[in-house]
């Protein structure tokens, strides 16, 4: 299977970059809220559509990191383990077929 990162990117997990975000913001993103704070996400989602059509690596790698932080921001306001989550989710295959080569159709999600 190819592995989609480079060769030499650093190896993050998912609970050591929450417990980073975590540590920078979780004050001001209490306050902020839920409601606040996915407006800020949608913002970056918006802004990480835009680099993938100019198709400029660097500023897709900025704006790919701002939308899992912001993810992570909500996750920590909601008190939500990003890692359990993914397990509980994708830890036994694809939610739709339950293998870990997806063979559902294409006319659906996943």
């Amino acid at each position: 299977m190819n592995k989609p990162v480079a060769q030499n990117a650093p190896d993050v997990s998912f609970a050591d970059f929450q417990r980073l975000i975590h540590d920078m913001y979780f004050e001001k993103d209490r306050a902020r809220g839920i409601d606040g704070t996915f407006m800020w996400l949608m913002e970056e989602v918006g802004e990480l559509a835009a680099a993938l059509r100019e198709g400029r690596k660097e500023n897709m790698l900025e704006e790919f990191a701002d939308v899992l932080a912001w993810l992570a921001t909500i996750a920590n306001v909601a008190e939500i383990d990003l890692s359990e989550a993914i397990e509980k989710k994708y830890g036994a295959g694809c939610p739709g077929c339950r293998q870990f080569v997806c063979c559902c159709p294409n006319s659906g999600k996943p």
